[in-house]
C-alpha cells in the first residue's frame, strides 16, 4: 500500500481523550487533520487542540458530524485517504445500556465505515476497539490455554445486563469487520486497547479512567482498593499505535496494545510511593466479600456478577504482535500514573495537599 502523507486524514470524536493525542501526533508529523466534531462552534472545548495546532507543523480543520446522523461524516471525510474512527461511548454508570452504549456504538460504526465506501479516497480505516472486544471478566482467561488473551480472542460472556460496555465494544467491531469483508477498495486495522491511562490533552477529559485515578486521591477510595486485575497503556503510547497502524503499510488484522498487566492496589501503591501522604490514597486491598457486598450499592454500575468474575483473578494478554509489526515501545508503568495524577493536581482536582 502506498500512503500518500500530503492527503488529509479524518479523526472521529477528535475531542476525545485518545483522539486528542492522535490528533496532537498527526499535527507533530505535519498532516492535515479533518477533526470530525459534535460541535464546531464551541471554541471552548477545541481549545486544547487549537493550542497543539500553533505549536505543531501541521494543519487542523474542524468538521461537524454525530456517530448517529447518517452520512454527517462526507465533508470530513472527502480527500482522506486515511480515517481514524475512535468515537465510541466509554461509560460504566449507564441507565439504558442500549441506547446509552450499544446503539452509538454500533451505529456509529456503520455511519464512519458506509461513508468510507462512498469515498474513493480512502484505503485505510483505523479503529479504535477495545480489549473489551477481548475479553468480558477475568475469568475468562482461566479457559485459555496459552494462559493470556491474544488477537484470535473474541468476548463471548457479556451482554445488555452483564458487562454492557464491553458487549457494545464487541458488536461495534463484529459490525466493522462485517463492513470491512464486504468490500475490497480499503483495509482496516483494529487497536484494542487495555485499560488507558496518562495525562490528557484536555486536562478535564471525561473519560472513566480520570475517573478511576481522580478517585484514588480525592477520598472516595481511601478505606481501600478492590484487587481488580487489569491490562495498562499509557495513552500516549496508544496514540503512537494508532499512528503506526494508519502508516505501516505492512499492518494488519488486529493489535493487543498493553503494557502490561496491573491492579487497583498496585496503582494506589504507586501513587502513595511518589507522592507520599499529601492524598488520601488507598492503603488496603479491600476483601472481595466485602466488595461483593457493598459494591453494588456504591456504584450500580458494579455488579455482583463483575465482582465474582473479576477480583482476585489473573488478567494477562500476549501483546507481542504489536511490538513486532509496529515496532511498539512502551514506556514505564510508573511514569503514566505519576504523570496522569500531577496533571490533576496541576488542574485543581484537589484540595491543597497536607
Amino acid at each position: 500500500m502506498n500512503i500518500d502523507k500530503s492527503k488529509p486524514v479524518m479523526v472521529t470524536g477528535a475531542t476525545g481523550y485518545v483522539a486528542g493525542w492522535i490528533v496532537k501526533r498527526l499535527l507533530e508529523e505535519g498532516l492535515t487533520v479533518h477533526a470530525a466534531v459534535r460541535q464546531p462552534q464551541n471554541k471552548e472545548k477545541l481549545k486544547y487542540l487549537d493550542a497543539v495546532a500553533e505549536d505543531t507543523p501541521g494543519t487542523i480543520k474542524y468538521f461537524k458530524a454525530d456517530l448517529m446522523d447518517n452520512g454527517s461524516y462526507a465533508d470530513a471525510m472527502k480527500g482522506c485517504q486515511i480515517v481514524f474512527h475512535t468515537a465510541s461511548p466509554f461509560f460504566l454508570n449507564v441507565k439504558d445500556p442500549q441506547k446509552e452504549l450499544v446503539e452509538p456504538a454500533v451505529f456509529g460504526t456503520q455511519n464512519v465505515l458506509e461513508e468510507a465506501n462512498k469515498t474513493a479516497s480512502v484505503t485505510r480505516v483505523v479503529l479504535t476497539s477495545s480489549c473489551a472486544a477481548i475479553y468480558g471478566d477475568n475469568k475468562d482467561l482461566e479457559s485459555k490455554p496459552s494462559g493470556k488473551f491474544t488477537e484470535e480472542d473474541w468476548n463471548t460472556t457479556s451482554s445488555l445486563k452483564h458487562q454492557p460496555y464491553y458487549y457494545s465494544k464487541t458488536l461495534a467491531e463484529k459490525e466493522a469487520w462485517k463492513i470491512c469483508q464486504a468490500q475490497e477498495r480499503w483495509d482496516m486495522v483494529v487497536i484494542n486497547p487495555s485499560f488507558v491511562l496518562g495525562p490528557g490533552v484536555n486536562p478535564f477529559g471525561t473519560s472513566e479512567s480520570f475517573t478511576v485515578i481522580k478517585q484514588m486521591g480525592d477520598g472516595t477510595a481511601k478505606a481501600g482498593a478492590p484487587n481488580w486485575n487489569l491490562g495498562v497503556i499509557d495513552v500516549r503510547d496508544l496514540a503512537e499505535a494508532h499512528l503506526k497502524a494508519a502508516f505501516v503499510p505492512e499492518a494488519q488484522g488486529r493489535y493487543i496494545i498493553s503494557a502490561r498487566g496491573s491492579s487497583f492496589p498496585e496503582i494506589a501503591a504507586i501513587l502513595r510511593e511518589h507522592f507520599g501522604n499529601k492524598y488520601p490514597f488507598p492503603k488496603k486491598v479491600l476483601p472481595k466479600a466485602l466488595v461483593w457486598m457493598f459494591g453494588p450499592i456504591l456504584n450500580p454500575a458494579l455488579t455482583r456478577k463483575s465482582i465474582s468474575c473479576n477480583i482476585n483473578y489473573r488478567w494477562d494478554a500476549d501483546n507481542s504482535k504489536g511490538i513486532k509489526d509496529l515496532g511498539m515501545k512502551y514506556r514505564p508503568f510508573k511514569e503514566s500514573v505519576v504523570d496522569f495524577f500531577q496533571q490533576m493536581i496541576d488542574n485543581g482536582y484537589f484540595e491543597k495537599a497536607k
